[in-house]
């Protein structure tokens, strides 16, 4: 397989469970709760307040910042860690626009998500200053970088159908109209191979818990362009992001790095089970990863649609323009999930019809695949999805 190997042994991924789901949220690494524990047991309990200093707790969000760089293709000392997306999005946001006061619009993509166009839409309304948000159809977004465009705000790769933009295209195409560009990782990091620094985009944000396997409410991150990262203007002037925080000064000095985007106390159990997580990546090449994922990709695609014709494809056909998902489009696609799940394939479903499975081959093998794709053509040939209990909508889908 593309001459990749599984690191299978280092997840603790139940017994019968083929999990297509790592695109929403990563498995536990088998680590991540020895190291929990640590910090709760050992430092937190035995070191008490020291461990800030005795358990290096305050270096943690840069240390681990500075794994994830080498993820993104990033130099050390470009990504701070900490809070949660949203924030690292309306962060990167209202330094962005204070790097081109004169401009009024923001260009993303109707197709991003939701979150983040809430983000610019509530940063607008506070700031009130006549800035718009304008979101053509992802396909149309070349064609909308005009010189009114303040920024281009894009997630690499659509969460619903996997959809991926190219990056180098549009942040040049950003650059010579001379808006900034931020570029949102949430499905990328740890699927596809990222290379920031080739892009030259100014900004990047994104989560920890899809492909990084860092667990629920794992922290964000956010990369500033070296060069730019001492004139930008926090717009979140938390304490953690001052140069001297325990100075107590009374006015706010940014930090003299990236760590200025820091804001406030960092999630220190959090923090300590990404970078347990984040060993999994040593050694893994990015290239022969991706390799791996399109080759599983392929040969869901091809038994799916084989088996189910019902189901119609919603992701991109050419693998080089979608990410490490594919998403099925179905009109009974919630249920027929509920289903599918309850047979022991962990996919998910967003709307308005879209069942989702994500693929990650530091976990997955051919043969998951196959047998995947024979639970789905049972539960879709046989409409197993009628069952009134799964027709039960329950808050998280």
């Amino acid at each position: 397989m593309a001459q990749y190997l599984p690191k299978t042994e280092m997840f603790d991924i139940p017994d019968g469970i083929i999990y297509l789901d790592g695109n929403s949220l990563g498995p536990l690494p088998k680590g991540a709760g020895a190291r929990a524990t640590e910090v709760i047991a050992q430092e937190w309990g035995q070191q008490l307040i020291k461990a800030w200093n005795t358990a290096g707790w305050m270096a943690l969000p840069a240390k681990v910042g500075d794994q994830i760089a080498g993820l993104i293709g990033a130099p050390a000392g470009s990504v701070a860690t900490g809070d949660t997306l949203s924030i690292k999005v309306y962060q990167a946001l209202a330094a962005a626009l204070k790097m081109r006061p004169e401009r009024r619009v923001i260009l993303s993509d109707d197709g991003n998500f939701p979150s983040d166009l809430y983000m610019a839409e509530g940063l607008i309304g506070t700031i009130d200053k006549g800035y718009a948000l304008r979101t053509p159809a992802p396909e149309d977004v070349l064609g909308a970088i005009t010189d009114e465009v303040a920024v281009v705000m894009l997630t690499q790769v659509d969460y619903r159908t996997g959809r991926m933009h190219d990056m180098n295209a549009i942040t040049k195409a950003a650059h010579a109209a001379g808006a900034v560009m931020i570029w949102d990782l949430a499905h990328s990091a740890g699927a596809v191979p990222v290379d920031l620094t080739a892009s030259n985009a100014e900004f990047a944000v994104g989560c920890s818990y899809k492909y990084l396997n860092g667990g629920p409410g794992a922290p964000a991150f956010i990369y500033a362009r070296p060069d730019i990262t001492l004139d930008l203007e926090p717009a979140l002037s938390g304490w953690l992001g001052h140069d001297a925080p325990f100075a107590m000064e009374r006015h706010y000095r940014p930090a003299m790095s990236t760590e200025r985007l820091r804001v406030g106390t960092p999630s220190i159990v959090q923090l300590a089970i990404l970078e347990e997580a984040l060993k999994i990546w040593e050694g893994v090449d990015m290239a022969e990863l991706r390799a791996a994922s399109i080759e599983l990709s392929e040969l869901f695609i091809a038994e799916v649609e084989a088996r189910c014709p019902a189901l119609t494809l919603a992701s991109p056909r050419d693998a080089p323009v979608r990410g490490s998902q594919v998403s099925f489009g179905f009109e009974h696609g919630y249920a027929a999930m509920q289903a599918i799940i309850d047979r022991g394939v962990i996919g998910d479903f967003r709307q308005p019809n879209i069942m989702r499975f994500g693929f990650t081959p530091l976990y997955l093998e051919k043969a998951q695949i196959v047998r995947a794709a024979e639970i789905i053509e049972e539960v879709i040939g046989q409409e197993l999805w009628h069952d009134p209990k799964y027709q039960v909508v329950s808050r998280v889908t």
